[in-house]
């Protein structure tokens, strides 16, 4: 197949266009040029920004487009304005539901909705909403072989966001590691790689279309699961997670940003008890989250964040919960 990539040179996108080559696809690259321009030299490289000129995609075609990038729905307008292609690709989030009335809840599930025109603006608040109507947009169009992806939190080799990636590296130092809130709090994670082989195999298949939920494992898994899973791997001895509370970490200015994928408590971290069934039925097989952990470390042991808390902060708060 003659695949398209929008966005195919960080993280998500990087693995996707990985599983393309690697299944022997012919890609084409669509990026704005400001990282991995020296990835993939058996890819055509397109440099353009999709906010701006897309004109350099006029007069050709392509079997499949894959769009990693698109928050807006008018990005996916001048998308479709501008190529020709069969099949079209969404990666979109299960951010795009309200507020999941239970655990396992499936791809048919409330969306969320905007009162008013579009913002404009991408934002915490939006950004659910802003998706679905990438969503609808892509349905109306690029027809009904459109497929939609819905993943959870990305995680793997080159995440530039850091955020799984800081519990591999902050447990490997070992220690008394602050674990933020209820350990009984879900998380669903899904490997970018097994994502990425999962697309590419559905697009081999051309009756393959519709939405699906990325994400691992089923639920009921939690936060807790998750660390004593990365403990399980990476933890030197004597080390220890203190479950440190709620309402202290936001009283001290913390959250999900300085303790990556913590939910602080919102009603929101419901989102992370989707059902897989519908994506497992369609192939996708992820990796056990041990391995990841283990080679997220072997892959990018001297990462780190200017956003995250630093060793300092963690042990600061540590000795106010004890004390009080």
């Amino acid at each position: 197949m003659r695949i398209l990539i929008i966005g195919g040179t960080q993280f998500v996108g990087r693995h996707i266009t990985s599983a393309a080559i690697a299944a022997g696809h012919e890609v084409s690259l669509l990026h704005r040029g400001r990282t991995g321009s020296d990835l993939f030299p058996d890819a055509e490289h397109l440099t353009a920004d999709r906010n701006a000129d897309l004109s350099l995609l006029n007069d050709r075609k392509w079997d499949v487009t894959i769009d990693v990038s698109a928050y807006l729905p008018a990005q996916v307008d001048s998308l479709a304005d501008a190529l020709s292609t069969q099949r079209y690709v969404l990666i979109s989030s299960t951010a795009v539901y309200t507020t999941p009335s239970s655990p396992g809840f499936t791809e048919d599930s409330p969306l969320a909705e905007i009162d008013g025109p579009a913002p404009q603006t991408v934002t915490n608040e939006t950004y659910g909403a802003l998706k679905v109507l990438c969503e609808r947009t892509a349905h109306a169009r690029f027809g009904r072989g459109t497929l939609i992806v819905r993943p959870t939190y990305v995680i793997g080799p080159h995440d530039h966001t850091g955020r799984f990636t800081y519990w591999v590296n902050r447990i490997s130092r070992g220690g008394e590691v602050l674990a933020p809130g209820d350990p009984s709090d879900p998380i669903q994670v899904i490997d970018g790689r097994d994502m990425a082989s999962w697309i590419v195999s559905m697009l081999e298949r051309p009756e393959s279309a519709g939405t699906f939920h990325a994400v691992s494992p089923a639920p009921p898994f939690s936060f807790g699961d998750m660390l004593e899973t990365i403990m399980a791997e990476v933890a030197p001895p004597g080390t220890t997670l203190t479950w440190v509370g709620q309402d202290f970490l936001l009283a001290e200015g913390e959250d999900g940003t300085s303790l990556p994928l913590w939910s602080e408590g919102d009603g929101w971290m419901a989102v992370n008890t989707a059902d897989p069934a519908a994506a497992r039925a369609a192939g996708l097989d992820p990796r056990p989250l041990r391995r990841s952990v283990r080679e997220i470390r072997e892959s990018e042991a001297t990462f780190s964040t200017d956003v995250t808390i630093t060793p300092e902060r963690e042990a600061e708060l540590l000795a106010r919960w004890h004390s009080r």
